[in-house]
C-alpha cells in the first residue's frame, strides 16, 4: 500500500493559521521531492510549495511567499506546510504530491509541471485536504 495521506485542513478566519500534513506510507519520503498544491473551484491547480529530495532547495508560490512554510519530519515520514496569515483566495483543496529523486535545480520545474501536468510529474498523490478562509 502505497499511498499520501493529507490532514490538517478545516474552516479558519482571514488571518488565521492552519498547518497541513501529508503522511507516506509504503515508501520512504527521504528519497522524494514533494509538492504541495492546491485547487479552487473553477480555477487551475497550482503549485504552492515543494521541497527536493534532499531539502537543499524550496520553492515557494509568489502568492504564499512570507506567510506558508514547508518542512520534513524523517522520523515520522512526514511533510508539512504551515499556514499563517490565511486569506479568502487561499481557500481551494490541498494536495500532496511525491515525485522520486528531485535534486535541488529541478524543484522549481517539479512544482510547475507537477500543477500542469500532475499524473505525469508525480509518482504518488494525496486524496486532498479542503482550507476554507471565511469569516
Amino acid at each position: 500500500q502505497l499511498q499520501l495521506v493529507e490532514s490538517g485542513g478545516g474552516l479558519v478566519q482571514p488571518g488565521g493559521s492552519l498547518r497541513l500534513s501529508c503522511a507516506a506510507s509504503g515508501f520512504t519520503l527521504n528519497n522524494y521531492g514533494i509538492g504541495w498544491f492546491r485547487q479552487a473551484p473553477g480555477k487551475e491547480r497550482e503549485g504552492v510549495s515543494c521541497i527536493s529530495s534532499s531539502d537543499g532547495s524550496i520553492y515557494y508560490a509568489e502568492s504564499v511567499k512570507g506567510r506558508f512554510t514547508i518542512s520534513r519530519d524523517n522520523a515520522k515520514n512526514t511533510v508539512y506546510l504551515q499556514m499563517n496569515s490565511l486569506k479568502p483566495e487561499d481557500t481551494a483543496v490541498y494536495y500532496c504530491g511525491a515525485d522520486v529523486g528531485v535534486e535541488d535545480t529541478a524543484v522549481q520545474g517539479m512544482c510547475v509541471m507537477g500543477a500542469a501536468d500532475g499524473d505525469h510529474t508525480m509518482n504518488y498523490w494525496g486524496k486532498g485536504t479542503l482550507v476554507t478562509v471565511s469569516s
